[in-house]
């Protein structure tokens, strides 16, 4: 029987929740040490030192920024090499350089331990030195995470987790015992450091080459920058600031609270360390449909919600018993809704923590930059609002829902759309041009093809202008643009003033390449795939069969009947970045698809006119994202104030 801690599954769903088995498991543990320590710290040496101790501690978690940046670039590089030989080179490369790293932070904590033990209100920059003697190793700690995380070795990723746990836990302890008070738990973490980094070592073939594309390794290392440093303000900026403003006994209160928000993170960190080498190490078409993704929310909401619930219906004692009598002061409302309050603060922010780090192991991700401006404006929002301990968990829990929103935008849009990123077949054909065409013949094309809808139905005396179009007569032209804007002014403007027509001819080859535009009936039909040659597949296995009574699906089957008698069908219009593809159908869903289902021949029979232009992808026809959506919004409020009925009377009437 397979050993469910050994990490083979057959889905990606099945890895990412064994490996999150594994992580949980040991992050649990490791949670559990670092409760077990806060809670010796607060025990024995009270709020206040509780309080110092807290605040270095995270000073060294905002130092973590580079130490993740260097393990989660390292991860995504190892995880991309098939051999044993390429991981070790690209570990060592990295390695070296999160030593330089290390050391000139270091050196930086050295020369401004005055100022910093000052803002924190420490009682001596000794704590900023004994820290910085840590930070050394912790920086290139995290290249040897990388690699160990990378190679999806998940079991000694999290032993070597419970190890730095369990020393800092042991040596806090035994110092505390000793008498060396909060000079000595500094020391046992930077001790805990040391003997993480002398445990982590891989067994590697030396490396053949460290040499890293500068390109590549620069620009892996800003997105990893970017989000750590976010990552880091907004988990750990409250903490700081709170110690900043508030007396010490307090800031020693709130940072028992913060606690769980550092218990809930680190598990749900558990599964995003499981998800981002797998992800990264697949391709495009395994990751369709989202499936990990969702796996790993499912898993992130329930640890939050679990622990948040917990904590809300536990009573104050239990606190006030673990910490000591002193962590029992008043507040506005019940140590266990602050808790409580926090713990769902933090679960929000992880849940988009999982989307942004999806994005990050495979691509280069903008979210990144969104969290990092997030937070400068939640340490703003702390600064602002901090009357109480309250109003700074509010402060945060209003900008993490924000936050969410945002980050999970894309998303919602793309499973909507079904849109997504396209990369065209290694050999994949170019679609033939068979002549240029003008916008003005376009626009006769499509009307041609759409005059028959009730919102012309005022304007037939027109229909000359339609059937039979002059297309050298400019007003004609006028007319025929003024007739298209009453149904399509919206859509047509959303098209670059750089696009190109042509003529085009669909072979065989091409049929793959076009997506149906996402109306609200194909996406019941789509069912996130908006492929055309995937929704006929949905069409023809039965996935219509609930919509049989709906117009549309009878207007396809219509269509394909008059398309087996060679009735012709009118201009199809398709749009493109470039002539591998994709192409989306801007008008004219119903007859690809009918013609589709008679046969891939008949789909030839049509005729295309294609739009090109290298600025497609600010089109939300062509590429739906927040950018584009936002482009599409800005334009119907710029020409909301336009009546094309009135415009067109006024052409009219002056031919």
């Amino acid at each position: 029987m397979r050993n469910i801690l050994h990490f083979e599954a057959r889905t990606l769903q099945e890895k990412v929740l064994s490996g999150s088995f594994v992580l949980l498991t040991g992050s649990g543990l490791a949670t559990l040490i670092n409760f077990l320590y806060n809670l010796a710290v607060a025990r024995f040496l009270g709020p206040t030192v509780f309080g110092h101790a807290t605040a270095v501690y995270t000073l060294l978690i905002l130092i973590s920024a580079l130490t993740l940046s260097f393990q989660i670039v390292s991860a995504k590089a190892v995880a991309q090499q098939e051999s044993l030989q390429e991981k070790s080179n690209i570990y060592h490369g990295f390695h070296q350089r999160a030593w330089a790293c290390g050391v000139f932070v270091g050196l930086v904590l050295l020369l401004f331990r005055t100022a910093i033990s000052a803002y924190l209100n420490l009682p001596s920059p000794l704590l900023v030195v004994l820290l910085g003697a840590g930070v050394v190793f912790y920086v290139p700690l995290g290249t040897r995470r990388g690699y160990i995380q990378g190679a999806c070795k998940f079991e000694a990723l999290a032993v070597n987790l419970v190890l730095e746990g369990a020393v800092r836990l042991g040596g806090s302890f035994l110092v505390i015992l000793l008498g060396f008070g909060l000079t000595g738990v500094i020391v046992a973490n930077s001790a805990a450091i040391v003997m993480a980094y002398l445990f982590a070592i891989p067994k590697l073939p030396a490396a053949a080459s460290s040499k890293l594309s500068v390109r590549v390794a620069f620009r892996e290392g800003l997105q990893a920058i970017v989000f750590f440093v976010g990552q880091v303000a907004i988990n750990n900026c409250d903490i700081l600031v709170v110690k900043h403003f508030f007396p010490p006994a307090l800031a020693g209160l709130y940072a028992a609270v913060a606690l769980v928000g550092r218990v809930v993170y680190a598990l749900s960190w558990s599964v995003v360390s499981t998800m981002f080498p797998i992800v990264a190490g697949t391709h495009k078409s395994e990751r369709r449909g989202y499936g990990v993704l969702g796996t790993s929310l499912l898993l992130v909401l329930g640890i939050g919600s679990v622990l948040t619930l917990g904590l809300r219906l536990a009573p104050a004692q239990i606190w006030t018993t673990l910490f000591g009598a002193q962590f029992g002061m008043a507040t506005q409302h019940s140590l266990p809704f602050l808790l409580a309050l926090y713990a769902a603060t933090t679960t929000v922010y992880a849940l988009s923590v999982v989307m942004i780090a999806y994005e990050m192991s495979h691509k280069i991700a903008n979210t990144g930059w969104v969290q990092l401006a997030f937070s400068l404006v939640l340490i703003g929002g702390i600064y602002l609002f901090h009357s109480s301990l309250e109003q700074v968990i509010a402060v945060q829990l209003v900008m993490m829902v924000l936050l969410l929103l945002i980050v999970a935008a894309p998303f919602l849009v793309q499973s909507i759309t079904g849109f997504e990123d396209w990369q065209p077949a290694a050999g994949s054909t170019e679609i033939r041009k068979i002549r240029p065409v003008s916008e003005n013949e376009v626009i006769a094309e499509f009307l041609k093809s759409d005059f028959h809808n009730p919102e012309f139905e005022d304007h037939r005396k027109l229909g000359v202008l339609v059937t039979s179009p002059n297309l050298a007569d400019d007003r004609e032209n006028l007319l025929r643009r003024a007739l298209l804007f009453l149904r399509h002014g919206a859509l047509w403007r959303e098209l670059p003033g750089t696009t190109d027509w042509f003529e085009v001819e669909v072979r065989m080859d091409d049929l793959e390449k076009i997506r149906m535009f996402p109306r609200a009936q194909w996406r019941k039909l789509a069912r996130g795939n908006f492929a055309m040659t995937e929704v006929a597949k949905s069409i023809a296995a039965g996935a219509s069969r609930e919509l049989r009574e709906k117009a549309f699906v009878s207007k396809i089957e219509a269509l394909s009947d008059q398309l087996r008698q060679d009735v012709p069908m009118g201009t199809v219009l398709l749009i493109a970045l470039k002539e591998s593809g994709p192409f989306t159908i801007l008008d004219g869903n119903h007859r690809t698809m009918a013609a589709l289902l008679v046969s891939r021949e008949t789909v030839q029979k049509l005729r295309f006119f294609c739009g090109f232009s290298p600025r497609m992808a600010e089109c939300c026809w062509y590429q739906t994202n927040i950018s584009t959506l936002l482009r599409y919004g800005k334009n119907l409020l710029k020409h909301s104030v336009r009546d094309p009925e009135a415009e067109l009377e006024s052409l009219v009437g002056s031919v």
